[in-house]
């Protein structure tokens, strides 16, 4: 079986300096929680590359895990440990991601309130639209949360397999199918909060305008190339991956 992962998260665009006031006081009000809730999320994001990394680094310690047989068992463990090791790390990474995300939630669930104060009918239904997007994409981040803790989990447990020298080849190949479906499941997950950060975005600007609050995206084209590098990367390791032998998994002795 192949391991394949694929992660990358799109980052909320940054909006800074407000330029010229709304005439609309609650439009205001919203501004600066929506501001407040990005600048929440700033820890999330500065996890994404050494997760990346910590992803890449994991590719690598399975790969020459799989050049062995049980006959390297010392090898075998001493990568294994390795492995669990960096699965730990990511687990961390995880959890600082999930506070961060937790925060900006609350800030942004601050405005639910002042909805109904914008006057202005378009206004008030772009802010609507807006809001209900950015709750389905906070959903789905819980929901991708939790798939990738289920696959690092899974990670854990393929790794301590592995150490067990009477361990069967069928139970292992059972593990890494399940393995890599906790994989597909991240990737479906991050997709649809990908489309979801996406759309809020694109809300968002919308709603600023319609309102009238003037804002400037300094870091809009620096977000969308560094999504196209990271993109491209990810590609590029999951062919790799998925290149893999399929009949390269570790030989237990007892196998027939």
């Amino acid at each position: 079986m192949v391991l394949k992962k694929v992660l990358f998260i799109s980052p909320i665009i940054m909006m800074v300096l407000l330029t010229a006031c709304s005439n609309t006081p609650p439009a205001e009000k919203i501004y600066n929680h929506l501001e407040k809730a990005v600048k929440l999320e700033e820890t999330f994001e500065k996890q994404q590359d050494p997760i990346m990394e910590l992803e890449q680094e994991e590719q690598e310690i399975y790969k020459k895990v799989i050049e062995l047989n049980m006959d390297d068992m010392d090898k075998i463990k001493k990568l294994s440990k390795k492995a669990i090791t960096n699965i730990e790390k990511r687990e961390k990474k995880i959890k600082k991601e999930n506070e961060s995300m937790q925060s900006s939630k609350e800030e942004f669930m601050k405005i639910e309130d002042i909805l109904n104060d914008l006057e202005d009918e378009s206004v008030s239904n772009k802010a609507d639209n807006m809001f209900n997007v950015m709750s389905d994409r906070y959903d789905a981040y819980e929901k991708l949360h939790d798939a990738y803790s289920d696959s690092l989990s899974k990670e854990k447990e393929l790794y301590t397999m592995l150490q067990d020298k009477d361990l069967k080849q069928d139970a292992l190949s059972d593990h890494i199918e399940d393995l890599n479906n906790s994989y597909q499941a991240v990737i479906e997950a991050n997709e649809t909060f990908n489309n979801l950060t996406n759309e809020y975005n694109k809300l968002k600007k919308e709603f600023y305008d319609a309102a009238e609050i003037d804002v400037q995206y300094d870091n809009e084209n620096k977000n969308n190339e560094e999504k196209k590098d990271k993109d491209d990367k990810n590609k590029k390791n999951k062919d790799n991956k998925d290149n893999e032998n399929k009949e390269n998994n570790p030989k237990s002795e007892n196998d027939k």
